[in-house]
């Protein structure tokens, strides 16, 4: 077996390492609240995200496809039901997109200065919520 070095796209997801608080609003309402935490699996190709939030629990791994030329993840919680999302980080944005990149359905958020915090919204078509990360 081959020892394969990440791909350099991967490091622009640096940025997440660590835990990040989050709430989120929607119609002015708080609803989920909660912590992930962004780390490296060993080796470097894959950023694994552990998301604790009110009801929801669900570890996804981060990894660049090759094919799409893309980050890609799988989103593994309580339901048996595998989620895809593509990931981006260019400059101060942070755009996930249920799915493919171009999706609808997507979160967009802005760092601060210092990258402590993360904020935006996640939106589809008929719907959304605000959406804050801040760095514990």
């Amino acid at each position: 077996m081959t020892d394969k070095s990440p791909n350099p796209a991967l490091r622009q997801l640096d940025v997440l390492i660590g835990t990040w608080r989050v709430s989120n609003v929607e119609d002015g309402e708080a609803t989920d609240a909660g912590t992930v935490r962004f780390a490296w699996l060993e080796g470097g190709n894959f950023l694994v995200q552990h998301v604790d939030l009110a009801d929801t629990k669900a570890v996804e791994y981060i990894g660049y496809d090759e094919e799409s030329k893309t980050l890609k993840s799988h989103l593994f919680g309580q339901s048996a039901e595998i989620l895809k999302y593509t990931w981006e980080v260019d400059g101060d944005t942070l755009t996930i997109w249920y799915g493919d990149q171009g999706s609808p359905a997507r979160f967009v958020g802005t760092f601060n200065e210092d990258r402590s915090t993360n904020s935006g919204a996640w939106e589809w078509p008929g719907g959304g919520y605000q959406s804050t990360m801040t760095r514990v």
